[in-house]
């Protein structure tokens, strides 16, 4: 593989070229919305185009992976880039996830972008040590003499069926490590922008996408389809204005937020949904501000709930925004079980959308002012 990149980029001055280019900046945060969107797209083809473009526009991004090339990958999310890229830069691999990965690891220390996609994020346990070891933590250990520009994408989280050892959710985990960077997309906006920010970044990046938002179609902006199209890491968006109640969410929980705001609405609850998109760096400032507005706050996720996501922003609001909290802060996780196969305990496992209601309107009814209460 390595070989194949050295071909295709040649050595020394035409790699020094690589590396010296300049990528262009992230642009500035999205609007909430659009007034008239252009088009819509699926979060399968907002990704394929992320990768397409990000590719055209850079020699040095390759994907490798299990599938990704003349199957057009498991879930369709490299079609059509193995005949116009070819071999070189689309290759598949056997199923060794400790083996690719360092391979890929190896080539970002030469100044190249690998993509490298994990048929699912539960399988990128057999090349943690490579990710954690090798990618997160090589720039510190060098004084910032080596950068490591890598992405590490695929489905995470439960998907239908699949039991526990192919269900789990990594935003936690990965989370964890200093080094890394976590993204989350939700939308087709999230999968086109994040993506590419993922791609231009010099440091490993984390890529938790979800096996049953691909085929969810989302409205999109001309903005969003241009080929400059980039959001920044490490920002929120706020999906719903509200007033009473803050939800912050991510990944395909982002939909069942909004979805349980709506129901509330007619209820006369006012809740303002926010995207996470990004969960490391996470945005404390959006989050602390929505809460400091609303004074009541609900997590949801669909990890485990013992140091999880929203037991980091439940700390952080308990930090800067404590005095603003009228009611507990309500947490909304999957069950602290491995995910059962039956579809019944399945569904009983992960979180629906009655529990952000019902754990919203907790959060409102009972809420007293907590220092009136002390």
């Amino acid at each position: 593989m390595l070989g194949a990149a050295r071909r295709q980029l040649g050595s020394g001055p035409m790699l020094g070229q690589v590396l010296r280019r300049l990528r262009p900046a992230a642009a500035a945060e999205v609007a909430r919305g659009y007034s008239a969107a252009a088009k819509e797209m699926t979060v399968r083809d907002a990704l394929n185009s992320a990768l397409d473009e990000e590719m055209s526009a850079d020699p040095s991004v390759f994907l490798m992976g299990e599938e990704v090339g003349e199957y057009q990958g498991a879930y369709k999310i490299s079609k059509g880039l193995l005949d116009k890229y070819g071999p070189d830069r689309v290759l598949d691999t056997p199923i060794t996830e400790a083996g690719f990965t360092g391979i890929g690891v190896g080539a970002a220390y030469q100044g190249l972008r690998p993509v490298i996609e994990f048929m699912t994020f539960n399988f990128s346990m057999q090349a943690i040590d490579h990710i954690i070891n090798s990618a997160a933590k090589s720039n510190y250990m060098s004084a910032g003499q080596i950068s490591v520009p890598i992405v590490f994408r695929g489905p995470n989280g439960a998907a239908a069926g699949v039991g526990a050892q192919h269900s789990q959710c990594y935003a936690a985990w990965y989370a964890h490590v200093p080094g890394l960077k976590v993204l989350t997309p939700y939308s087709s906006e999230d999968a086109r922008g994040l993506l590419k920010a993922a791609i231009r970044d010099p440091d490993p990046v984390i890529f938790l996408e979800n096996e049953l938002l691909y085929g969810e179609s989302f409205p999109v902006s001309a903005e969003v389809l241009d080929s400059s199209f980039c959001l920044p890491i490490g920002k929120a968006k706020i999906e719903r204005g509200g007033k009473d109640v803050t939800i912050t969410a991510f990944s395909k929980m982002v939909g069942y937020a909004l979805q349980a705001a709506e129901i509330l609405s007619k209820e006369g609850i006012s809740a303002e949904v926010i995207n996470l998109r990004s969960i490391r760096p996470l945005d404390r400032a959006a989050i602390n501000a929505s809460v400091r507005k609303t004074n009541r706050l609900v997590t949801v996720e669909e990890g485990f709930p013992q140091h999880g996501i929203g037991a980091e922003i439940c700390m952080s609001v308990v930090e800067e925004s404590f005095e603003y909290l009228d009611a507990p802060v309500e947490r909304i996780a999957g069950a602290d079980v491995p995910m059962p196969y039956a579809a019944n305990l399945e569904r009983m496992a992960v979180p629906q959308v009655d529990d952000i209601v019902r754990a919203a309107k907790r959060a409102c009814y009972r809420a007293v002012p907590m220092a009136a209460a002390a």
